[in-house]
């Protein structure tokens, strides 16, 4: 039903003031892409990692889905999110948002995820890393949108699609590890207990920092809605949580190679197949089995041990 023909129907039942909120609510929150003006970042620390080449357009951010999303990151920052101190376990964990690496949807896969994880005592650092250049003006990245990136889309059917070159991403990754054990004893931070999860292309950047990081020692990884392909499991690999929806159009596709790979090592895995919930979902959509996932997340936290205290002071 179109929103005016809806708004007889409401005026039933509803007043002008609340019907009008519900109509802008509900405007606001389609699939349009409006400009934004950057907001505040506070604690946003710059992890110094250079730029990127070829970037035509400075960094701006845009609206959608009721969302805001960054793009053209050139400068790489790590922002913390702080437990309570009455309630840090010592635990941390990067958060890698998604956006194809051409975007990042830095609330609903970042600080939102960040401040769900504070509420368990865990300390979240989101990371806003380096991004493949988009055209300067909106339309232009607009009609862009929906074209692969360079290297190829990180879902698709078949084969595994080539692997980009996540040089940049990865150099940015290994920065925030490094800048939390640096800064361990200020963030009350257990160096044992520095975990990693993203969503989509973040997810993609979790395995990435797993399978191919030389100086990152994650104690766990959540890639969520992220690719599902077989991969070389390290032997010392890290308990591995999944969660993914049957009907996500772009990760999707009947392949359970990573959990295989996974189980097949001998490394702690936990899979969850929702039923319906498509991809993005954040911290789930309303209505769909995908709202449910963060809570089974935490009880693995908890049963791996991450939700105990580690006295980390």
């Amino acid at each position: 039903m179109t929103m005016p023909a809806m708004l007889p129907r409401l005026f039933k039942t509803a007043t002008l003031a609340s019907v009008l909120a519900f109509a802008a609510s509900a405007l606001a929150q389609d699939g349009t892409v409006y400009p934004l003006e950057a907001p505040a970042e506070p604690g946003a620390i710059p992890l110094g990692t250079g730029g990127v080449e070829n970037q035509p357009a400075k960094e701006s951010w845009f609206r959608q889905w009721g969302e805001p999303m960054v793009r053209n990151v050139t400068a790489a920052t790590l922002t913390p999110f702080l437990p309570d101190p009455a309630k840090a376990n010592g635990t941390a964990v990067i958060v890698a948002p998604g956006g194809g690496f051409r975007w990042l949807s830095i609330n609903n896969e970042g600080w939102k995820i960040a401040k769900a994880l504070n509420a368990q005592g865990v300390a979240a650092f989101v990371l806003k890393y380096r991004l493949i250049p988009t055209p300067e003006s909106l339309d232009a990245f607009k009609d862009s949108m929906g074209r692969p990136p360079p290297g190829g889309a990180p879902g698709g059917t078949g084969p595994r699609p080539p692997r980009p070159n996540l040089a940049n991403q990865l150099a940015d990754a290994e920065a925030a590890y490094a800048m939390i054990v640096n800064r361990a004893q200020e963030w009350h931070v257990d160096t044992s207990r520095i975990g990693m999860m993203g969503f989509s292309a973040g997810a993609g950047l979790t395995m990435e920092s797993e399978l191919h990081s030389k100086t990152m020692k994650l104690a766990f990884i959540a890639p969520i809605y992220g690719f599902l392909g077989a991969v070389e499991v390290p032997k010392d690999a890290p308990p591995l949580f999944v969660a993914l929806a049957i009907d996500d159009p772009l990760m999707f596709h009947g392949d359970f190679g990573l959990i295989k790979s996974w189980h097949d090592a001998k490394r702690p895995v936990e899979f969850h197949l929702y039923q319906d919930g498509g991809h993005g979902f954040g911290m789930g959509y309303p209505g769909h089995p995908t709202q449910w996932w963060f809570e089974p997340f935490t009880h693995w936290l908890d049963h791996n041990g991450f939700l105990k205290s580690s006295g980390a002071k």
